[in-house]
């Protein structure tokens, strides 16, 4: 049974929508949700696509500066550039990996896609090495693919 409870966090996400809340306040209410569900979630990124580029639009946990990534760069950046979610159990074994914090031991990167084309990701950094289980992805990924028909 995976932590994270996305339907809980879907039933936000599509109230939020029908309430005509703006793609601001949607990515902000998923990673906050997201967060909240507690350990092993320390931090949640949205970074948005644009162009070449990914924009950090929403966070919840610790501030990053990596607020500008280029598509290939780092374990976000080539989830992009791979069209593929990364599940890294130990960010220190990556060697283009870009540390938000020093404390981040794992990360998890899941596309938000309409079909092929890729709007942007939920990045999730854990303090923990290797906590994202099957279960855990395909959690994120339904919040994921709510975010990609909602947005």
């Amino acid at each position: 049974m995976p932590v994270l409870d996305s339907s809980k966090i879907v039933a936000a996400l599509r109230g939020a929508f029908a309430r005509e809340e703006g793609r601001e306040a949607l990515l902000r209410i998923a990673a906050e949700k997201i967060k909240a569900a507690g350990p092993p979630y320390t931090s949640v990124y949205l970074y948005m696509l644009h162009g070449k580029e990914l924009l950090l639009e929403a966070f919840a946990g610790r501030e990053t500066e990596h607020t500008r990534i280029p598509v290939g760069t780092g374990v976000c950046g080539t989830a992009v550039a791979s069209g593929q979610d990364q599940n890294v159990p130990d960010v220190r074994a990556v060697e283009n990996y870009l540390a938000c914090n020093a404390w981040t031991r794992s990360e998890l990167v899941v596309l938000i896609r309409r079909g092929p084309l890729i709007l942007g990701q939920i990045d999730i950094d854990s303090d923990v090495s290797n906590p994202f289980t099957p279960d855990e992805e395909a959690a994120v990924r339904q919040v994921a693919d709510a975010l990609a028909v909602l947005l």
